[in-house]
């Protein structure tokens, strides 16, 4: 009984997940007629139709959306890579007065909800000069992080000191000793920092909405939330859009997801 119960539950929980995503990849390969006649699974007439993301990736100007998509992740993960590993570093390795304050400064950060700020966030940016630029959200990605820093933190505890005094006795300094021994030994960490940080910045609407307001700047996101205009009524073209950028994020999850189940088992266990 207990077997039946454990398949019937994961069998429930695959087609919750699974569903939504049949009826778009559906909806994807029909022409409008299809569409407005058939039920949401219903089969398309033609699998080999395509018209649909031709469609949306022309007008709806995907090639740029994944270009300012790319640029800001490849700035946004870079960034929080050194923040995170260099701030966990300095906490864990060295003992200054208001330590446990920025550690608990740390903690109470995760636990304001982030659209309480937006507001004075907002102003921020705008008094910097960065809205309608890609900068506005790369820095903010960057610096409200504060789970890669302790997923550093962890794996970053569990490297003998040893290693640092050894080093220190050779004559290298502290940023010496990170750049060559403690960061080469944080690659699982990293990995998981990366993975975990590029989906969510990949799949992020808000931010992008709020700050990148032309529309050649978009991002995926925002690009795809405009087929709400011209395509408002066309679910073929909306599906489609919803098809390309859905695939990088699969594509990329499934060959790197024994990283991200290795990064999270080690940072528990360390």
């Amino acid at each position: 009984m207990g077997t039946a119960l454990t398949y019937l539950s994961l069998v429930a929980a695959s087609v919750v997940v699974l569903l939504p995503l049949t009826v778009v990849f559906l909806t994807s390969l029909k022409t409008s007629e299809e569409v407005a006649d058939g039920s949401a699974l219903s089969l398309p007439g033609n699998w080999l139709n395509t018209d649909n993301y031709v469609t949306a990736f022309t007008d709806g100007k995907m090639l740029a959306a994944f270009g300012n998509t790319a640029f800001i992740l490849l700035f946004s993960i870079g960034g929080t890579v050194l923040i995170g590993s260099m701030t966990a570093y300095a906490i864990d390795r060295f003992d200054f007065r208001a330590k446990k304050t920025v550690m608990a400064l740390f903690l109470v950060a995760t636990l304001v909800p982030g659209v309480t700020t937006q507001v004075a966030t907002f102003q921020l940016m705008n008094g910097f000069g960065l809205v309608d630029s890609r900068w506005a959200p790369i820095l903010l990605y960057m610096g409200t992080d504060i789970v890669s820093i302790y997923i550093f933190l962890q794996f970053i505890r569990s490297i003998p000191t040893s290693l640092d005094e050894a080093a220190r006795l050779d004559g290298a300094n502290a940023f010496t000793i990170y750049r060559k021994i403690i960061f080469p030994l944080l690659k699982p960490a990293i990995a998981t920092v990366v993975i975990i940080k590029g989906i969510t910045t990949y799949n992020d609407f808000y931010i992008p909405f709020l700050y990148l307001h032309s529309e050649e700047l978009g991002t995926i996101s925002t690009a795809l939330f405009r087929f709400k205009g011209p395509f408002g009524a066309h679910w073929e073209a909306i599906s489609a859009g919803a098809i390309l950028v859905i695939v990088p994020t699969l594509v990329v999850f499934l060959l790197l997801q024994r990283w991200i189940y290795n990064g999270f088992a080690q940072g528990a266990t360390k």
